[in-house]
């Protein structure tokens, strides 16, 4: 068992490398330059003003959603980053330095949180979902060009954000004291 699983690793490890060598290879300053862009909407900040938008528009089911789900991924996220501690690729071009928390490279935060948006936005009668899946998936390829990511750091944002999605979901159906409800009656 420990040699298979030795083995898919190895295979993870090597298509990682093997994306980040394709994707240095086809940089460019101006594709750069808007990644830097769009990356910049995958960010914590970018997160809380859509959120604080969907409550002034009284779009309650999503911001409780949102709220929830963002927050169970920045936990998961930030423990998986302090348990793993992966380095960013080589030759990084978007890296935030100088904050407190020391931020590593496994798995995606920005991935993460663009996912729980596409996800609400599937399940919302309100939001564009087809625009808003397009988007996430643009944010987290940026991550990839600009190096903050390799591919497998991407793919396990992206499956937190879901699951995140889901199980907030399901808790705020199943809830008798319901976030919307409470939101509403603000």
């Amino acid at each position: 068992m420990t040699g298979v699983v030795a083995e898919v690793i190895a295979l993870v490890v090597g298509l990682d490398h093997l994306v980040v060598e394709v994707l240095v290879s086809i940089r460019h300053p101006a594709i750069t330059k808007i990644m830097n862009s769009v990356t910049g909407l995958g960010s914590a900040t970018a997160a809380a003003v859509v959120v604080g938008l969907f409550y002034l528009a009284d779009w309650y089911e999503e911001t409780a959603t949102a709220l929830l789900a963002l927050s169970i991924t920045g936990v998961v996220v930030a423990m998986l980053m302090v348990l793993v501690q992966r380095p960013f690729p080589p030759e990084p071009v978007c890296v935030t330095r100088g904050s407190e928390m020391v931020a590593h490279s496994f798995p995606s935060g920005h991935a993460a949180g663009v996912t729980v948006f596409a996800f609400i936005a599937a399940g919302s009668e309100r939001l564009p979902a087809a625009p808003t899946a397009v988007l996430a998936a643009l944010i987290a390829v940026s991550r990839l060009y600009l190096g903050t990511h390799y591919l497998s750091d991407t793919l396990v944002g992206i499956g937190i954000g879901a699951a995140a999605v889901v199980v907030t979901t399901r808790w705020l159906t199943d809830s008798q004291h319901s976030i919307v409800t409470y939101l509403q009656n603000r």
